[in-house]
């Protein structure tokens, strides 16, 4: 039963995590899409903004011993991946 709480634990605090870099996703898509440029003031302080407070919550879920690091890292790095693609496509248009 401890167990199963520990894995549930885990499980959301990774999904809660992952909503969370889905939602700047979402947040820098729709400012490049509508509001700024990627050459802007406000568009790289919002990216930095977000981009450090998810490192930090991901940080802090990796010393709870809720993440393991490679876990977090690999999210941090599909999240920047996705947003360099996003930010490709915005210079082409």
């Amino acid at each position: 039963m401890v167990s199963e709480m520990i894995i549930d634990h885990r499980e959301k605090a990774f999904a809660l995590l992952k909503a969370d870099a889905e939602k700047i996703l979402r947040l820098i898509q729709v400012q490049m899409d509508n509001l700024t440029m990627p050459q802007c003031p406000l568009y790289e302080e919002v990216l930095d903004t977000q981009m450090f407070g998810l490192s930090r919550e991901i940080d802090f879920a990796v010393r709870l011993g809720l993440v393991d690091e490679i876990s977090g890292k690999e999210l941090m790095d599909s999240l920047e991946r996705q947003l360099s693609a996003l930010h490709e496509a915005s210079l082409r248009k």
